[in-house]
């Protein structure tokens, strides 16, 4: 599926971040995603930046109905459970950090790790309670290459 959005991000002081971002989704989903994150972050070299903090993710009632329902015909296929979420709400809390790598000043690499409780909805899905786990972990990889142009 496709997402599409936007988000923002405030720096209250010289070490948080705050953002937020909303999505809507395309082809494998028709809902909204929301998600909210706190870092503080702190420059060990020049080069080099630590961070982490807590999350937050929400979605609406057709997200989790593509995601996390199980309808008749998938249950009978599956043997998993037939359920159906009542709505949309908090999906996960968590916790996450990185460590940043500013290799250029347009270039930068991360690695990062996330730890998420899965809650609500997604919680009580067949899905997750039969054959999965409300405990989530991500780690990754990621590079950003920002292009610097102006227009006069």
């Amino acid at each position: 599926g496709v997402e599409a959005g936007g988000f923002a991000e405030v720096y209250p002081t010289d070490w948080l971040r705050v953002r937020g971002e909303l999505r809507h989704g395309f082809r494998a989903h028709s809902g909204f995603v929301a998600d909210v994150a706190a870092d503080a972050f702190y420059d060990v070299t020049p080069h080099i930046r630590i961070s982490g903090g807590p999350r937050a993710s929400f979605a609406s009632k057709d997200y989790f109905e593509t995601y996390y329902g199980v309808n008749a015909r998938e249950a009978a296929a599956s043997g998993l459970s037939e359920y159906q979420p009542d709505g949309g709400g908090l999906k996960s809390l968590g916790v996450g950090g990185a460590v940043t790598w500013k290799v250029t000043d347009a270039f930068t690499s991360s690695v990062f790790a996330e730890y998420a409780s899965l809650k609500g909805a997604a919680a009580d899905s067949s899905l997750v309670r039969e054959r999965g786990s409300r405990n989530q972990f991500t780690i990754g990889l990621s590079s950003t290459y920002r292009f610097d142009f102006t227009l006069d």
